[in-house]
């Protein structure tokens, strides 16, 4: 069982090096994280026995798995917040990102990102880089699709979202982006976790299609581990026997990673859903069941799509769905980050059309 100790912000190097030797002599090991944060492997009780009466100790925890630093215990119960631009990961906030799977050439980037920006996203994705099951399929254009996204940037002001598929891109990768995604087939690489962690830029960690909840924070941990500590987590759906649609959404998983991590969590609809058709209604459970954002695939002209097109919102609904999740995640006491978009600046009134005393026909969001 993993065990850990907090201590107070104020206590001295004397004070944590006797928590830590206490701890040492109870459990055999001790593991110091921070100055503030220790952990070991033991018996709650023994550890409690042995450091709880010391006046710079805050609090002994245990923790379900073994990442002391993602714990939700080693922030006394707070969650973190990630930075990303003018907008932010974290609680009362509700942040998309939005862009196309892959950026295929310039014209279509610079369309899709002006959309996403009118429609009032607060980042742009895009993969120059793409990780595919064939090795016959489009791979992105590499170095020239980096170029492109810094065009991107200057463009609509957006900041930019993007895959590592190798720690030798990153010299390449690091002027160009804000936050670093580490797709669902990586979440277990762990050379390039570890070299994440050396980085301070954000960086955006996939569930893998089969990893449980605490394989992800243990994915989480090797990051935070190296002093990265900007990390936002990702649902994207999980392998099940179904073959109804792509991958199983499991939006029950985002209250669970809150109940056991302080990091923010976000959902992908797009991945889940396989059908662009489905998109929007995952997204707006996701806003629901208390995600901190999402992170949506939309295109111009999907059918002409590189990659993923049959998934791809077209930038005409942009505006449709993040009214949607906004609205949603307000009701469930959340608000939207700033918006480079002027829509922000006006108010938002939820119009619904039908008849009165049945179903709802329509739902729709009207600018004044």
């Amino acid at each position: 069982m993993t065990v850990l100790v907090v201590l107070t912000d104020t206590s001295t190097r004397t004070e944590q090096q006797q928590a830590a030797a206490l701890t040492q002599r109870a459990c055999g090991e001790v593991r110091v994280h921070t100055p503030s944060l220790l952990s070991t492997v033991g018996d709650l009780a023994v550890v409690d026995r042995a450091v709880g009466h010391l006046p710079q100790v805050r609090h002994v925890a245990r923790v379900p798995g073994d990442y002391p630093r993602a714990s939700v215990q080693s922030r006394m119960g707070r969650p973190s917040t990630v930075a990303l631009g003018r907008a932010a990961f974290g609680p009362g906030q509700f942040t998309v990102i939005a862009g196309p799977c892959s950026v295929d050439n310039h014209d279509q980037l610079m369309e899709v990102g002006r959309a996403v920006r009118d429609a009032g996203g607060h980042a742009l994705r895009g993969g120059a880089f793409k990780p595919r099951s064939s090795p016959y399929a489009f791979q992105g254009l590499g170095r020239r699709g980096l170029d492109l996204l810094a065009e991107a940037r200057r463009v609509t002001g957006l900041p930019i979202v993007t895959e590592v598929l190798d720690v030798r891109d990153l010299p390449a990768m690091l002027p160009c982006v804000d936050m670093l995604q580490v797709g669902a087939r990586n979440m277990q690489n762990f050379a390039l976790l570890r070299e994440l962690g050396r980085l301070r830029t954000p960086v955006l960690l996939k569930r893998g299609l089969a990893a449980s909840i605490d394989e992800t924070l243990m994915a989480a941990e090797y990051i935070l581990d190296g002093g990265n500590t900007d990390v936002v987590l990702c649902e994207r759906g999980i392998r099940t026997f179904e073959t109804g649609y792509r991958f199983t959404l499991d939006i029950g998983a985002v209250p669970v990673f809150k109940e056991r991590s302080h990091l923010p969590i976000i959902v992908d609809p797009s991945h889940a859903a396989g059908e662009t058709a489905r998109v929007i209604p995952l997204a707006l459970a996701a806003a629901a069941c208390g995600a901190d954002g999402i992170i949506v695939e939309t295109h111009c002209d999907p059918a002409a799509a590189l990659c993923d097109g049959k998934q791809a919102l077209p930038t005409s609904r942009l505006p449709e769905l993040i009214d949607g999740v906004v609205n949603v995640a307000r009701a469930a006491g959340r608000t939207a980050g700033p918006m480079m978009s002027e829509r922000n600046d006006r108010h938002r009134e939820l119009v619904l059309t039908g008849d009165p005393a049945g179903t709802v026909a329509s739902a729709r969001v009207r600018w004044r």
